[in-house]
């Protein structure tokens, strides 16, 4: 029978026979963790506008507070039952606005966390971290464990939480037990938003129903998004969430020239060859998916390891579909 292994120091003078061999350490992980780009830090320059927004928010606070005292004290001076109803209505309106306040703290840290999380698991990715994998994986399962969809997966990473897997194959079956459904909800939400503004645009009579719609369409696809991944952002944490969005859109591309569903479209110029409504509606709707896939991209908590990233044709190529029917009968 075998006996289980065991560490011994090198001078151990009990250790007699056999041989002992030393290796060098691996390089892989050193030289992968040298191919990580750390960013530098930006040279901060003095919040000057910061300091104007502070200043003028403080001031205005005080100036709201002095105007409600002075109105209380006069409907007191009034009748004392009026003084008392508007200090009951201003400790309400406290109430609100301290509820409104934590709010949008608590959405920005969600969006944050997830965020953190994303960047950890690119990180644990390059150096091949193993112990960092466990923890993201920890905290995907906190983040979706409660979820009955996840409650599956969630139990089969939790027993694999002792084997000894690789980082990146620890993250992607995280990945493939914990995303994958979520990603196929993303996917149709964003091929049920760019379907609407597709049907919506194409019908509508006046071009400012067109953008008021696109973007009303793109507000709620982008809640939709966030809420499909954990993360339930305020209004500050809506324009946060949706800024990413946007920077994500410029550095990939704007309109995706390299997909090859854009390029059919600018290619054989269906705008030009349907009634220029439907051309129009047909690339609305592909631009709203186009957008659908960057918010995916920065409401996802881990980058995409194994599973194949979703493109334009995956969730808008119907409207394709729709338009090269629409030019065969014409």
């Amino acid at each position: 029978m075998s006996r289980q292994p065991r560490a011994y120091r090198l001078d151990d003078p009990n250790v007699t026979g056999g041989s002992v061999t030393v290796t060098e350490e691996p390089f892989d992980a050193i030289e992968a963790a040298d191919g990580v780009v750390v960013p530098m830090a930006e040279k901060r320059r003095a919040p000057w506008a910061g300091l104007l927004i502070s200043a003028l928010s403080g001031l205005l606070l005080l100036g709201l507070g002095l105007a409600l005292e002075n109105l209380i004290m006069d409907l007191y001076a009034v009748q004392p039952w009026l003084g008392w109803v508007a200090l009951a209505l201003a400790f309400l309106a406290a109430i609100a606005f301290l509820a409104i306040i934590g709010r949008e703290v608590l959405g920005i840290w969600r969006e944050q966390k997830i965020e953190n999380l994303r960047e950890a698991a690119i990180d644990a990715l390059a150096v091949k971290d193993h112990k960092g994998a466990k923890g993201i994986v920890s905290d995907l399962i906190a983040l979706y464990g409660r979820r009955s969809s996840a409650a599956r997966g969630s139990a089969r990473l939790k027993e694999l939480t002792d084997e000894i897997i690789d980082a990146d194959d620890r993250l992607a079956i995280a990945e493939r037990e914990l995303l994958a459904p979520l990603d196929a909800q993303a996917k149709r939400a964003i091929a049920g938003a760019a379907k609407q503004v597709s049907l919506v645009t194409a019908v509508s009579p006046r071009a400012i129903v067109d953008v008021a719609f696109v973007i009303f369409a793109a507000v709620r696809l982008l809640r939709t998004l966030a809420r499909i991944y954990g993360g339930r952002p305020g209004l500050f944490g809506f324009l946060r969430l949706a800024k990413a969005a946007f920077n994500h859109l410029a550095v990939t591309g704007g309109v995706a020239v390299g997909d090859s569903l854009m390029q059919q479209v600018l290619g054989l110029g269906l705008a030009a060859r349907v009634s220029a409504k439907l051309g129009e509606g047909v690339l609305n709707g592909l631009m709203t998916a186009r957008f659908g896939l960057a918010a995916l991209s920065v409401c996802r908590p881990l980058p995409f390891i194994r599973e194949e990233p979703p493109k334009i044709g995956d969730v808008a190529g119907e409207l394709l579909s729709r338009a090269e029917t629409a030019v065969a009968e014409k």
